[in-house]
């Protein structure tokens, strides 16, 4: 392929596949192809799909949609996830040229170079991965998500990301320092983790999460690291004792609880019962107490009460978490939770949702008047649409001034006086 071609990527889902969206456009970082935004005419369109939920699936067909709009003759590639399980369903878009799974997505450079080639894959041979590969994210002028681990063992009813991303597996910290280090000659300031459960690091290195973070502590270039969604159960005295102590990771944590009722947490196979999250944030608490503490909720699952329902919201309200992201149950055919009985209404589930995300403001705006009268780190990011920049405390709070060029991309200690009109911090 000798003529220059345009080239856009959209990315859909965790940060996760952010670092992989990264990782993939790089190896089009030649002299054929140009990079422009999904918006733009282009001559290929990358899709990095997410299937968590139908909503997930639904805002990826419309990406497709959008695309050929763009540019009815452009080649169209949809990767990742939603590629991985469904790839027969995706067949029948006569849109997209390129359905490539989890696996494949890294070498998509290949199929474009070669585009007699096709490949369809399926959750059968997602069982037999092994291979681990590596990823960060670059677009990003101030942090870079970088991915830590990949895949999942615990095979909870309501998910089908196993079947999608495969076993549990990772790098050796020795191969993750390398990648940070190459993240830290870009001159940025933070790293943030990210997997699908990054507290199973390690497992099939004889080495541990803890290892990864006290490892990464010492990583010089880098000022700041954010650990990513870390289980109750796998969420140790250890690591917070460790982040406690840190000068570099920061006290900002996100804990999945996904219910606050142990009847619904064994039905969803979780690992732990809600006595377990509700000790871990108030070690949390006891160690750090303006730590941020985000949890993962879901509501509408099957075979979920009223009565259920209300132990979760009860469970919450009286537990110090600083915001919540609330998901509404949405049947995945590959999870066992969508053959259960017992289905809720889609009334009860937008009444749930709508309850818990009232909470969740509630819980929010408590966490950022407890902040009030202190002293935080802040890393400055870009320009809003208000002239104003803004940056985040080193425990997720967000902060505006003025926008100034010259800030962009440093750490500076600022003091939180007063919450403006609008809820937030302006200093």
């Amino acid at each position: 392929m000798n003529e220059n071609k345009t080239i856009a990527f959209q990315t859909f889902g965790c940060k996760l596949n952010f670092a992989e969206t990264s990782s993939i456009s790089k190896t089009f970082t030649n002299s054929h192809y140009t990079k422009v935004g999904f918006k733009e005419k282009a001559d290929i369109y990358v899709i990095n799909s997410c299937t968590v939920t139908q909503n997930a699936e639904k805002r990826c067909k419309d990406a497709i949609k959008k695309a050929k709009k763009l540019n009815p003759s452009a080649k169209i590639a949809l990767v990742g996830c939603y590629a991985q399980l469904r790839p027969e369903e995706l067949e029948s878009f006569d849109n997209v040229d390129f359905i490539l799974g989890n696996e494949e997505k890294f070498k998509l450079i290949n199929y474009i170079e070669n585009p007699e080639q096709s490949c369809y894959t399926s959750h059968e041979e997602i069982k037999k991965v092994g291979k681990y590969n590596a990823a960060y994210s670059f677009d990003d002028r101030t942090r870079s998500f970088l991915k830590v681990q990949d895949g999942c063992d615990y095979h909870c009813t309501y998910c089908a990301i196993p079947y999608a991303r495969g076993k549990s597996r990772s790098d050796t910290i020795a191969n993750t320092l390398v990648q940070a280090q190459e993240i830290a000659s870009t001159n940025k300031q933070e790293i943030s983790l990210t997997g699908v459960n990054i507290g199973t690091f390690g497992k099939d290195h004889q080495e541990s999460f803890y290892d990864l973070l006290a490892a990464l502590e010492q990583l010089k270039g880098i000022e700041r690291i954010r650990t990513g969604s870390i289980e109750p159960n796998l969420l140790t005295d250890e690591i917070i004792e460790l982040v406690s102590k840190s000068k570099k990771i920061l006290p900002h944590f996100h804990i999945p609880l996904q219910s606050g009722n142990d009847d619904m947490l064994q039905l969803m196979k979780r690992k732990y019962k809600r006595e377990v999250f509700a000790n871990r944030v108030l070690r949390i608490k006891e160690k750090m107490p303006l730590a941020c503490i985000a949890a993962d909720v879901i509501i509408g699952f099957p075979g979920e009460t009223e009565t259920h329902f209300q132990d979760t919201y009860d469970f919450i309200k009286q537990l110090p978490i600083s915001y919540l992201h609330v998901f509404t149950y949405s049947d995945r055919p590959e999870a066992k939770a969508s053959k259960m009985e017992n289905k809720i209404s889609a009334k009860e589930k937008k009444d749930r949702s709508l309850r818990l995300h009232e909470l969740g403001e509630e819980k929010k705006r408590a966490f950022y008047k407890s902040n009030a009268q202190s002293s935080h780190k802040v890393l400055w990011e870009a320009q809003n649409k208000k002239g104003l920049m803004s940056g985040l405390t080193d425990n997720y709070i967000p902060v505006f001034t003025p926008h100034n060029a010259k800030k962009v991309n440093t750490i500076e200690e600022v003091y939180l006086d007063e919450i403006n009109a609008n809820g937030d911090w302006s200093v």
